[in-house]
């Protein structure tokens, strides 16, 4: 018997639960894990093999870290990965620091989160202290720069040329 045990946030347990259990039941079938939730957001996964267990932690994490159950079940596809970025390391403990630089990787309207998703091809979630990064391996890698250079506060138009070199790089 295999077991992995991690925390969630309490506001993304009833997201990771689902509408009658519905979330949990899928992943749980998906993976061939058995799924416990806490209120407290303490998840506890058990397989019998652990392959399973190692599918079902990153698509728990990728929905703690503020994505929908659909995009975060990619994650027990092949050749997909999730990558999840602390942004205390760009804020220094500042508050006020820590909301600006949200705001700079969300844009307004959204509009920098949307241009990153289409330009690199992956999912983005931004919860708490952390942006997260949902896509195919070298994808994510580029997406990862791409939120530290914003982070790091390169200027949009900068950020979006690099990823297109970047992709561009990628498919030739």
């Amino acid at each position: 018997m295999y077991e992995e045990e991690l925390k969630i946030p309490k506001d993304r347990v009833a997201v990771l639960i689902g509408k009658k259990g519905e979330t949990k039941r899928a992943i749980q079938s998906r993976t061939k894990t058995k799924i416990r939730v806490s209120k407290e957001g303490d998840v506890e996964i058990t397989a019998e093999e652990s392959v399973s267990t190692f599918i079902a932690v990153p698509i728990v994490r990728a929905i703690g870290r503020g994505f929908n159950p659909e995009i975060a079940m990619m994650l027990a596809r092949d050749n997909f990965y999730l990558e999840v970025i602390d942004m205390r390391a760009f804020s220094k403990d500042s508050k006020a620091r820590m909301q600006s630089i949200r705001a700079r990787l969300i844009g307004t309207q959204g509009k920098a989160w949307k241009m990153l998703e289409q330009l690199t091809n992956c999912h983005l979630a931004v919860h708490g202290r952390t942006a997260a990064v949902i896509g195919g391996v070298e994808e994510v890698q580029i997406a990862r720069q791409a939120v530290e250079k914003l982070l790091g506060g390169s200027p949009h138009s900068n950020v979006y040329h690099f990823i297109e070199s970047q992709m561009e790089n990628l498919h030739h």
